[in-house]
């Protein structure tokens, strides 16, 4: 089975694991109610807080800046403000209940769609359970509303995204070529972290 959590690493280079703290991943996982993908949790871990190129954002839940436990609350309840029973006023494609197969749509419970990033673009990332409760796979929706379904981990999302397929719906790629942009955010009002790159990469 290929490797795409040790892909994305390859792709980004070395991290830090400036912020890597068990018991927070646990409370927020308390608060779920349920647990997060070990290959998400490897990546926040070793980057966040990061924008990675100049879109992307990945927050985690130890810090109290881009706290990733927070973003998960405010976007959920956001989400959860649309009323999804009245599918009247929505197109197809904007039907997360439709497109993803769901007999209900909740957001950031355990049995619903739960967010793990976002871009400046007005995209969302979730973790979405499947039809038939056996698992869990990535949705993405664009800033128009329309949802997308990608039956994969996370860390194959992240590569394919990274190398420029379109991971949130059609004509979405951000592709850069060379070296991935990796921009730390800022730990307070007075921080300027300095940007770096992941290693040279023949695209």
């Amino acid at each position: 089975m290929r490797d795409y959590l040790a892909e994305v690493f390859a792709m980004l280079g070395p991290g830090g694991d400036r912020f890597a703290n068990p018991e927070a991943w646990a409370g927020l996982e308390a608060e779920l109610g349920t647990k997060l993908p070990e290959d998400y949790k490897a990546v926040i871990d070793a980057y966040a807080p990061m924008q990675v190129n100049g879109h992307l954002y990945l927050k985690h839940p130890a810090t109290e800046r881009w706290n990733l436990g927070k973003e998960i609350r405010e976007t959920s309840r956001a989400w959860a403000e649309l009323d999804w029973e009245r599918e009247d006023w929505l197109e197809p494609e904007e039907n997360a209940r439709a497109v993803l197969g769901l007999s209900e749509v909740t957001f950031g419970t355990k049995d619903g769609l739960i967010p793990l990033t976002s871009t400046d673009r007005g995209e969302y990332i979730f973790l979405a359970p499947l039809p038939d409760g056996t698992g869990r796979r990535i949705c993405a929706v664009e800033h128009d509303g329309s949802w997308y379904e990608y039956r994969m981990s996370f860390a194959e999302w992240l590569y394919r995204y990274l190398i420029g397929e379109d991971m949130v719906g059609s004509n979405s790629s951000a592709f850069y070529p060379g070296p991935v942009l990796l921009e730390p955010l800022p730990m307070s009002p007075d921080d300027r972290p300095t940007p770096t790159h992941g290693p040279h990469r023949g695209m």
